[in-house]
């Protein structure tokens, strides 16, 4: 016991430098946070400020404030977005997504001519277990397109369940996939995102890659019913971002989501991101369809079945012409 306290002056001591660098670092802090700086390092957060800025600017394009202020005109002249979508957060989302699009996954669009003027459905393949493939094609829509168009696409039910997520879906111009709220979409005109496969393609194994799963036929009955043009869309990169060995169908039952992916790359450090594949996107011509919208499963199967090859036909077209992977 005498032994202890004669130590603990000493250990005292020996803390003392800690506590003084302790003490320094939260003033540091609090200079930085209150703009009260030295001015060695005032200058050079201002230098990166004003580096992160000009990276911004890059990114999106020099025509990147004309481009946002279409996205007002647009909204204001029809009294806002049912849907709530806020110009304002969108294009600011737009500035984040752009360090993937340009830089991260480096993202090559062909076909974005083949664009119709107004309403249209962007039908394409799906996968990677995150959406990052309907964000880039809205990416794609937005700083790449001339005239630029918003991507409105149709998240899964279960999404709008999440709080904050969904709130923000909708500020960046998301919405449930219900037949009400795409025909209201295609009322006003808009380019709505859609995706068959469903979370059939989201969760497939990574083996079977590209290999379109089957199609779901609200999308056609829909495009018929209100007389709009199909853009065939082929998304590669996607499906080889994530390494899924299968989906666990019991656990993703159990937690309430749509699949449970089997990822050994989330165990690695840094895998929890994306790989960085070279994303390439290719728009195809639009076809158009005709006929009764409330016709036999079988008619209108045949119908589908005809998109789904022609967005196959894109993707082998497209992973034919690829050399790498990443590049």
């Amino acid at each position: 016991m005498q032994d202890s306290v004669q130590l603990r002056p000493v250990i005292m001591k020996s803390l003392n430098p800690l506590r003084r660098l302790r003490s320094r670092s939260l003033a540091r802090l609090r200079d930085v946070s209150s703009g009260n700086v030295p001015p060695i390092l005032g200058k050079a957060l201002n230098t990166a400020r004003r580096k992160a800025a000009e990276l911004s600017d890059k990114m999106v394009g020099s025509d990147f404030e004309e481009r946002v202020q279409w996205l007002r005109a647009r909204y204001q002249a029809m009294g806002g977005d049912p849907f709530g979508l806020d110009p304002e957060v969108a294009q600011s989302a737009v500035r984040v997504l752009a360090f993937f699009h340009r830089l991260y996954f480096r993202t090559e669009s062909q076909g974005l001519q083949n664009l119709p003027e107004g309403r249209c459905l962007l039908v394409a393949n799906h996968g990677g277990q995150i959406p990052i493939d309907g964000a880039l094609v809205g990416s794609a829509l937005f700083l790449d397109a001339n005239p630029p168009r918003v991507a409105r696409a149709m998240i899964d039910t279960w999404a709008a369940t999440l709080p904050f997520v969904s709130t923000f879906y909708n500020q960046v111009g998301q919405v449930v996939g219900v037949p009400e709220n795409a025909r209201k979409l295609l009322e006003m005109g808009e380019a709505l995102l859609v995706f068959p496969e469903g979370t059939r393609g989201i969760s497939k194994p990574f083996n079977d890659r590209y290999r379109l799963q089957d199609f779901g036929h609200g999308f056609m009955r829909l495009a018929i019913e209100t007389n709009t043009p199909i853009v065939p869309v082929a998304i590669v990169g996607a499906e080889e971002q994530y390494v899924n060995l299968g989906n666990v169908e019991w656990a993703a039952k159990a937690l309430g989501i749509p699949a449970f992916p089997v990822m050994p790359q989330l165990l690695v450090p840094g895998g929890q991101l994306p790989l960085p594949i070279k994303y390439r996107l290719r728009f195809g011509e639009p076809l158009t369809f005709r006929g009764a919208h409330d016709a036999d499963e079988r008619i209108i199967g045949d119908k589908v079945w005809l998109v789904k090859q022609t967005i196959q036909n894109l993707l082998n077209q497209t992973l034919d012409e690829r050399s790498n992977v990443f590049f």
